[in-house]
């Protein structure tokens, strides 16, 4: 039976709520305009009821949904149209009650003012329960200090669900979505978070950037019995941990992880079940699968493909730990059972992984049974410590078996095909080996929602204008000034004189010309300052330092302090910098704390003379895993009588969540370099640094020190003329 419709009319303080249109026999619909409305039509609504944001942006809009609701009768909150009501500035949303539902909200342009999105709590001591949250966008709603940490959505209470959703672009410190448990709220939460896209989240460069935790150590010895299922987690780069397993009970399976650097981590918590899953790499670096810690997890039925990880992000990583562990620390692997799995041209299979003085009891009492290992180049298996206590029996690797594997591992040359479900099988069915040729495969699009698109991991924006510049007084300033975002700017030979600082705030190219030299002089400490989502490309150009004023703490490049420049980018080619000499200190480019470089580049490039060095990204001293720049390339470069060292790169602590700094260092030639600072390249923490064919004369020694981790050294055909010796304190190896 369907009830007549009825409209209300409500004045409320010069705000109006007004129902629109027929209402069905479950409730009343309300529409509200603005958030005061909003607040009349929540206390109002009772079960069955729709309260409608009209479209349009919300700004600093707080909404509170708090009520009671009734098994199919929810209290509802939806928008007019999906995808139309924005959210933005400091809005976020909180929910408290019974069987309450929320759908169609857009979160961007902002950031939340306290330290979550979207919560299922509205206080410690009013939750959610269930009740449901779908079809929300959280869209680049970051902080501005990344070093500032909230969580997107944040699962409190019991028997909740939250899905298809997309998050994406999260990066300040916190996790993307958390499960927070406790004593008072009771530990056996049962939510349900399935088919949400997590979108591409760049490296954070510290602590804390996982996509998804449930619990935390403090109540990991208690059960969730969460599940989370067909979601798909893609360019998922925050950290080490994409996952961070902290409870015990849950499930994760049907869950899609493509192109993300880190693994699905069982961190604590003890009788996880992982299953049927698929791990896409793409041959991406730090691309990984599970890492298995803690007792009775099971890990079967999973697909892992061209996955590149090693270490902690391994496509299997079966961990050390101890004996009696703090919760807080590493519990011992025991009755692991690992069955059934595929893995396709893995470079790594590490069992053992992280023993030291510590973690020093094995996995015992485990089982690694029916699985399929199909070699890629090289022999992926790695084992660290004793896996006695691992039985192996039933598994198939093609075409050799790696000499590490005891009794149970059986060699044979393995035909694949590529199935519907896009997954590579065995062109012969091998029976019990192997993830089932059928394994279901959520699709992207049926993750996250149809109205707002999904950007993939490195979308570009669009292809900027080639923009023709002319020497003179400002002339640059002028057309950086009206450059767009992508644009390129052409610099004729000539003169080009520069009166004030240049910010970039976007993607940008200076390019010099073919014939002839673009010299560029600037008056101003600084000639280039970047800002969030800047991405500058300078090349063939001369920039000269001589008008600088006589001042300490001078840069070509910097990324200030406090300015949130963070996932930048600075590449410098085919060019020459010089008279960076005019006084105590004059960088190249000076990272300052707070910011973290994607990628610094110099390729084919001269420096001639500067006082300071070439590449400072040394200013997070708090020796708590950050640091300022995730890799650097210096190739076919010269530096010649540069005070400081040529790279001051620094990375303190002993966090193990991050993948970098990393260095590479090809064919340059370093001549009086690094003298005054007692080092030509100092590079402390740095997790993979390649030293080759390189020259150094008359120069400091290159000094490499690590904090943390089983960092790579590789080291070969560099020359030392009237240079002391390296001075390292891991070995170095081979490339």
């Amino acid at each position: 039976m369907r009830l007549l419709g009825f409209y209300v009319l409500l004045g409320l303080s010069g705000t109006t709520l007004f129902a629109d249109g027929a209402l069905a026999a479950e409730g009343r619909v309300l529409r509200v305009g603005d958030p005061t409305a909003f607040e009349q039509a929540v206390r109002i609504a009772r079960a069955g009821d729709t309260v409608e944001l009209a479209d349009g942006q919300w700004r600093d809009a707080r909404l509170v949904l708090q009520g009671r609701g009734q098994a199919g009768k929810p209290i509802r909150l939806v928008a007019q149209t999906p995808g139309k009501v924005v959210l933005t500035g400091q809005s976020d949303l909180r929910l408290a009650g019974e069987y309450l539902e929320v759908s169609g909200l857009v979160f961007r342009d902002g950031w939340a003012p306290g330290n979550e999105v979207v919560s299922f709590r509205t206080s410690p001591t009013a939750r959610a329960v269930h009740s449901r949250v779908s079809a929300v966008v959280i869209d680049g709603y970051n902080k501005p200090d990344r070093d500032e940490s909230d969580h997107w959505v944040a699962l409190y209470g019991h028997d909740n669900r939250f899905d298809h959703s997309q998050l994406v672009g999260k990066t300040n410190r916190g996790t993307t979505l958390v499960v927070v448990r406790d004593a008072e709220q009771g530990l056996d939460n049962r939510h349900l978070i399935d088919h949400n896209w997590f979108g591409p989240r760049p490296g954070l460069g510290a602590n804390g950037g996982e996509t998804l935790r449930v619990g935390t150590s403090h109540d990991s010895l208690s059960d969730s019995h969460t599940r989370i299922e067909e979601n798909w987690f893609e360019g998922c780069d925050g950290e080490v941990e994409i996952v961070s397993n902290k409870s015990g009970g849950n499930v994760y399976r049907g869950n899609v992880f493509y192109r993300s650097r880190g693994a699905l981590v069982l961190r604590h918590g003890s009788g996880n079940l992982v299953e049927g899953n698929v791990f896409l790499g793409g041959g991406k670096a730090h691309t990984g699968g599970v890492r298995i810690i803690n007792g009775r997890q099971t890990v079967r039925g999973n697909y892992f493909e061209d996955l590149a990880g090693t270490g902690f992000a391994a496509a299997l990583s079966v961990m050390y730990g101890a004996v009696d562990a703090p919760k807080n620390r590493y519990a011992r692997v025991e009755h692991a059972l690992i069955e059934r799995n595929t893995w396709i041209a893995p470079r790594q299979l590490l069992l053992g992984a992280g023993k030291d003085a510590e973690r020093d009891a094995a996995p015992v009492d485990s089982r690694f049974a029916g699985n399929l290992i199909v070699n890629g180049p090289a022999d992926p298996l790695q084992v660290e410590g004793d896996i006695d206590g691992i039985a192996f029996a039933g598994n198939l690797q093609s075409p050799r078996v790696s000499p590490g594997f005891p009794v149970g591992v059986a060699p044979g040359a393995v035909t694949l095909r590529r199935a519907g479900n896009g997954l590579q099988v065995p062109a012969t069915p091998l029976g019990d080996v192997g993830a089932p040729a059928d394994l279901q495969v959520v699709a992207r699009d049926a993750t996250g929602v149809s109205w707002y698109p999904k950007q993939a991991e490195g979308a570009t924006g669009r292809e900027g204008r080639r923009v023709k510049v002319a020497p003179g007084q400002d002339t640059l300033v002028t057309a950086l000034h009206a450059a767009a975002p992508g644009d390129r700017l052409q610099l004729a030979a000539g003169r080009y004189d520069v009166d004030e600082v240049l910010a970039v705030n976007a993607p940008l190219a200076i390019e010099g010309p073919a014939a002839g030299t673009a010299r560029i002089l600037f008056s101003r400490p600084t000639l280039f300052r970047l800002h969030p989502g800047a991405a500058l490309k300078l090349s063939h150009l001369l920039i000269d330092g001589s008008d600088a004023p006589d001042e300490a703490g001078n840069a070509v490049v910097r990324a200030a302090p406090g300015s949130g420049a963070a996932h930048y980018t600075l590449e410098i080619e085919h060019s020459t910098l010089e008279h960076l000499d005019g006084n105590r200190r004059f960088d190249v480019l000076s990272a300052g704390k707070g910011t973290l470089a994607d990628l610094v580049a110099l390729r084919d490039v001269q420096v001639r003379g500067a006082s300071g060095a070439v590449v400072s990204a040394a200013a997070e001293t708090d020796d708590g895993g950050t640091y300022n720049a995730e890799r650097v390339e210096i190739i076919d470069s010269r530096f010649a009588d540069i005070g400081g060292a040529v790279v001051d790169l620094y990375r303190g602590g002993t966090d193990e969540s991050t993948f970098g700094p990393a260095l590479q260092v090809r064919g340059s030639h370093f001549e009086q370099a690094g003298r005054q600072a007692g080092a030509a390249l100092r590079l402390h923490g740095v997790q993979h640094a390649v030293l080759v064919d390189n020259a150094f004369r008359d120069s400091a020694p290159v000094r490499f020190s690590h904090s943390v981790g089983r960092p790579v050294l590789q080291v070969a055909g560099n020359q030392y003329l009237r240079t002391p010796a390296p001075v390292f304190d891991i070995p170095a190896e081979a490339p």
